[in-house]
């Protein structure tokens, strides 16, 4: 699997949500401003709220836009075989419900990617599973996620 396309992927998705998010808070900002959401009496907090979500719908596009950055300067290194998996590193995993690709990235944790006809998720070193995989090698076993009580296999850290 081509980790660079991967990265490309991720970084238009990101910048998807990045545009997304930045309408949003235009379009939250406006209303704040709006004349129609003037506060009509002392308990009328439409324009505040307003203000309130646009503020968090900027501090969300910030997030994303540090995320674009990240992952536009991120190393893809080649791993060896049997070298421990790392941020940047591909991870395929065999378990009850058949083979399952990972991404370690330093964030947006949780994005699904198809590449090459395969799911990939992306998992973060703060998320459960992601801190099971670092420093894994190929062969390794981890328990099942969700305390399934199965274990899983490292078949390849790319």
């Amino acid at each position: 699997m081509n980790k660079a396309l991967l990265r490309d992927h991720i970084l238009g998705a990101l910048r998807a949500e990045l545009d997304r998010q930045r309408q949003a808070a235009l379009l939250a900002r406006d209303e704040a401003i709006s004349e129609e959401s003037r506060a009509e009496n002392k308990y009328d907090t439409h324009s505040q709220e307003a203000a309130y979500l646009a503020e968090g719908q900027a501090k969300l596009a910030a997030g994303i836009g540090e995320a674009i950055k990240l992952y536009e300067t991120l190393p893809l290194p080649d791993f060896a075989p049997g070298a421990p998996a790392a941020i940047g590193a591909l991870v395929e995993v065999a378990g009850r419900g058949g083979d399952r690709w990972y991404f370690l990235g330093p964030r947006s944790g949780g994005l699904e990617l198809e590449i090459d006809g395969a799911p990939v998720l992306v998992l973060t070193p703060q998320s459960p599973l992601g801190r099971h995989l670092l420093g894994r090698r190929a062969g390794d076993r981890l328990p099942e996620p969700g305390g399934a009580g199965g274990a899983m296999r490292i078949v390849a850290v790319l």
